[in-house]
Parts: structure tokens; C-alpha cells; sequence
């Protein structure tokens, strides 16, 4: 199939960086911003994405969608997408780049393959195109073609197997790992703060663990600004787990720790405007407040 024209939905940090990268490879790319925030509809603009106007408009005119969004969001825009689709003759091919389960990937998969569409599953790593190397766009399911043509458009695509699903589980054991690795330093950053013994357990990983600390610094105090839409991830990541025979707690743990940082007031922050100043040590003093009372 030739390509032409590349849905984005949604526009978000990472949706309207690939939305950018896409345009400056020669595509037209399109989304729908109704009933989206304000944040969604300047990054949109920032990123060069049309409007189209509604979900109908998205399937005349698309070749490809891309779903990338909150995941607790993903099954309700893959039937959303699938109703408007059995309206028309048109099936544009249908990509969830969504960090979900394998089990919610294959269920989102039928939805869209029973309206005679192709859908293909796809997890993405890494920074949003234009910081660094870019992400890496892992892709499964028995016909992924339509986007390893897009290898090299700005990030790269690559084959994870040949069943919808693959790809996902890619994402979720990486996932595991990096956010799920974040949360557990922020909770024992939290249990020192609460214990009182913060700066003595800092002096110690100066001595013994300098770079994990540094790492910590730069990454504990942000963490808020992503932390709702991490919470469905750990959720996913947690499914993820028990499906495979693995403990899904520690899953259901880094979620507990997202959502106490969604509580505070640097939740409310974008990664456009997170005060970049605060330390460590400011962090956590604002994050034990919203720990349960002991």
C-alpha cells in the first residue's frame, strides 16, 4: 500500500513528536483534537499536525493511524475507530503504539480486524523523536510492512515477531525495568525521608552508589509530571506479569507510587514547563506528605 497521509491520535508529548518527524519526511499528518485540552492543541500546532475535525474525517482520509495515548485509553479509541470504520468503505491500517498488555493488545486487535481493517501492534522505547537517537517503534503481527516503510522517518522500526502481542511484550518487560526501577527509588527515597535518615543514606550512596544517586536526582523529582498516565502502565505491566506465571505485586506497587505523586502539586506541571531546579531533597519533602498517615 502506498502511504500519504498519517493519523496521529493523540497529540501528546510523544504523539506530536512523531507527528513532527513525520511532516518533515514529507507526509501529511492529520489528528483530531476535539474535546482535547488545550496542552494537546499546542503541541499539535508545535508539531505541524492538521485538525481534521472528528474521528469520520480521520478514516476518509488516513492510510495509516497511529494510536498513541494513555493506555486505559486505548481499547475506547480502537472501538471508536472500528464503529466509524464498518460506515465506510475505507480501512485505513490501524497501529496501537500504546504500552498495554499482550492480552489487551490481541483484544484491541480483534476489535479493529473485525471491521476488515489491519491492525498492527507496536510498543514504543525511547525519547520522543528529535532528543538523541529516538525511539525504537517494535512491531508485530502477521502483516507489519505498512510501517517498517517508516524506518528511518524520523525513529526506527523494528520486527519483533510475527504475532499481535510480540510487540507489546517488548514494551512491558522493558518498561518493567526502567519506570518500575524509578518507582522502587523513589519509594525507599520516601521510607528514609519518613525515618529521618535521608541525608545519612544519601552521604552512603556518595561513597558507594554515586552514580545510581545522580541518576536518582536527575529523574525522582520529574517524575510527577507523567505520573497518571503511568499509573494504567504499571497497571498493564502488572497484567502483564501475572499472564506469564511472574509475581504481578511489584507492578502494583510502582502504580501505588504513581499515584501518590499524581497527588501533588507538581503533578500539575508539563515536561515543557517542570521546574528544572527542584532537587532531591525538595522532592521528597513535598512527596511524604502524601504518604498514608502511619
Amino acid at each position: 500500500m502506498s502511504v500519504g497521509t498519517i493519523a496521529v491520535l493523540m497529540p501528546g508529548d510523544m504523539g506530536h513528536a512523531v507527528g513532527r518527524a513525520l511532516r518533515d519526511h514529507g507526509y501529511r499528518v492529520v489528528t483530531n483534537l476535539t474535546g482535547r485540552s488545550s496542552h494537546s492543541k499546542n503541541l499539535a500546532q508545535a508539531g505541524g499536525l492538521e485538525d481534521v475535525g472528528a474521528i469520520s474525517e480521520i478514516i476518509s482520509q488516513a492510510d495509516l493511524i497511529l494510536s498513541i495515548l494513555p493506555p486505559a485509553s486505548a481499547p475506547t479509541l480502537a472501538r471508536d475507530i472500528a464503529d466509524e470504520m464498518a460506515q465506510q468503505d475505507r480501512k485505513p491500517v490501524y497501529v496501537d503504539c500504546n504500552a498495554i498488555s499482550p492480552e489487551t493488545a490481541q483484544a484491541v486487535g480483534r476489535t479493529i480486524t473485525e471491521s476488515g481493517a489491519t491492525f498492527i501492534d507496536a510498543g514504543i522505547i525511547g525519547a520522543t523523536p528529535g532528543k538523541g537517537a529516538g525511539p525504537r517503534f517494535y512491531v508485530s503481527g502477521p502483516d507489519v510492512q505498512p510501517m517498517l516503510e517508516l524506518n528511518g522517518k524520523g525513529f526506527q522500526v523494528l520486527q519483533a515477531g510475527g504475532n499481535v502481542g510480540e510487540a507489546s511484550a517488548v514494551k512491558m518487560v522493558y518498561a518493567a525495568m526502567t519506570k518500575g526501577t524509578w518507582t522502587l527509588q523513589t519509594a525507599l527515597m520516601m521510607a528514609a525521608q519518613r525515618l529521618g535518615v535521608r541525608d545519612t543514606l544519601i552521604a552512603e550512596l556518595e561513597h558507594s552508589q554515586n552514580a545510581t544517586l545522580m541518576a536518582m536526582r536527575a529523574r525522582i523529582p520529574f517524575l510527577p509530571a507523567d505520573s497518571a498516565r503511568w499509573v494504567g502502565e504499571m497497571e498493564e505491566i502488572a497484567a502483564t506479569f501475572e499472564q506469564a506465571g511472574v509475581t504481578p505485586d511489584f507492578h502494583k506497587g510502582a502504580a501505588d507510587i504513581f499515584r501518590i505523586l499524581e497527588q501533588t502539586p507538581y503533578a500539575e506541571e508539563t515536561r515543557a514547563d517542570m521546574d528544572a531546579s527542584r532537587s532531591l531533597e525538595e522532592a521528597l519533602e513535598a512527596y511524604v506528605q502524601y504518604l498514608p498517615k502511619s
